[in-house]
């Protein structure tokens, strides 16, 4: 087994390079998130040497690998056949193997499929070992123009209009840079939806295609792009959406609003405060009585 394992390589700039020995463990290895040449030595030195191979579609890894010599079997582990094959890729792992993982693009795990075997190899003692490398959150924050101390990857929006705007109202008030990925066709309704919920002037940046031939970053307000992707239609690519985070005046509007629900929860029960606090401020009961209930957890913690 050693001797098979020395004997794998792959090829940089027309050099071989061999990849030694693997120690047992699940490998978490990004890859390229459009530009090929992106790929790390490490990652490739892994891909090399591991004893499985497992990516979310053959088809588009076996792409990669090719580009850079590597020539072995790989195996599919992906959302619809993770219940059969994650037992088995674990079993591996069990039996002293070692398990490369990577998705079509980027990190695994980052909206891709892969936690629940991470999940799961943890809990049964397995070393988990990241091979860090290209991902379209750090890239598109890194290019945005918006800040960058504070951030949150939010994923995918739900694809209902009202599960869209409850999901998004949550974020009203974060204090940090909101990233999101979203579907060229999609793009347009959920940028008038972010506009509605979080504010039309809050900044943002719309990142395409992201270290690809027709890259490109428009940034402006949620409200301008959201007219301007209306008016020019669903673009092509890979889609990430950048929002900065809410200016001093929402963070100073949030101030006064937790202090007239304490006043008003000083006075009435719980769910009336938040209803009149809703009639007095425009916002949702809801929200007011999800954040008067918080307000008061942290004043008991105290």
């Amino acid at each position: 087994m050693e001797k098979q394992r020395a004997e794998k390589s792959f090829v940089v700039g027309g050099a071989r390079i061999g990849a030694g020995p693997l120690e047992p463990a699940l490998y978490l290895v990004a890859t390229p998130i459009g530009n090929l040449a992106d790929i790390t030595l490490r990652a490739l030195e892994v891909l090399a040497a591991a004893d499985i191979l497992a990516c979310e579609d053959t088809r588009t890894s076996r792409i990669l690998i090719s580009r850079y010599g590597i020539k072995r079997a790989m195996t599919a582990y992906h959302e619809h056949n993770a219940r059969e094959a994650g037992p088995r890729l674990l079993n591996a792992l069990e039996a002293g193997q070692s398990v490369a993982l990577i998705s079509d693009a980027g990190t695994p795990l980052v909206s891709d499929p892969g936690y629940r075997l991470v999940e799961q190899a943890v809990e049964k003692g397995i070393r988990v070992v990241p091979v860090p490398g290209p991902s379209a959150v750090l890239a598109a924050l890194s290019a945005s123009g918006l800040p960058t101390d504070a951030f949150l990857f939010a994923g995918f929006l739900p694809v209902k209009d009202g599960q869209r705007q409850r999901r998004l109202e949550t974020f009203r008030q974060t204090p940090a840079t909101l990233i999101f990925f979203e579907s060229p066709r999609r793009l347009a309704g959920s940028l008038a939806a972010m506009a509605e919920a979080l504010g039309g002037d809050r900044p943002a940046c719309v990142a395409r295609e992201i270290t690809k031939t027709f890259e490109e970053m428009r940034r402006d307000t949620l409200a301008k792009l959201a007219a301007h992707y209306a008016e020019a239609g669903a673009p092509k690519g890979e889609i990430v959406v950048c929002i900065g985070p809410p200016g001093e005046a929402a963070e100073a509007s949030m101030v006064d609003t937790d202090r007239l629900l304490l006043s008003l929860a000083a006075e009435m029960p719980a769910a009336k405060a938040a209803g009149e606090a809703a009639r007095m401020t425009g916002a949702r009961k809801a929200d007011l009585y999800q954040r008067l209930i918080e307000l008061k957890a942290a004043s008991d913690a105290g």
